[in-house]
């Protein structure tokens, strides 16, 4: 897996919770987004486009940060709601499904 960089990957989320998913992001646990900063996250944007979802963020490790984030408390609850609204599933121990894509271009 990448080190450093700017990540980016895409899920589909399931029709029968796509509303729950989305307002759970409008107003997520305030420890949630204290334990990404702590892991090294920043400049985190999730898009939507239907079912399918686009998430990209700035992050210096990113080996490290899912780590630190796999061991969090507080994201193993949240992990535990959203990974039953994603189609497959997700464990940040695991590389996949969380594959990081290849950026092909970019505009500075």
């Amino acid at each position: 897996m990448q080190n450093s960089g700017k990540f980016a990957w895409t899920w589909t989320i399931r029709e029968e919770v796509l509303e729950e998913y989305v307002e759970m992001h409008l107003a997520p646990w305030p420890e949630i987004m204290e334990e990404h900063s702590k892991a090294g996250i920043r400049d985190y944007s999730i898009f939507q486009n239907g079912a399918q979802f686009f998430y990209v963020f700035l992050c210096d490790d990113l080996d490290a940060a899912f780590a630190y984030l796999a061991e969090s408390e507080a994201c193993n609850r949240w992990n535990a709601i959203t990974s039953k609204m994603v189609v497959g599933s997700f464990d940040f121990r695991e590389a996949v499904p969380i594959t990081p894509m290849r950026e092909v271009f970019y505009l500075k």
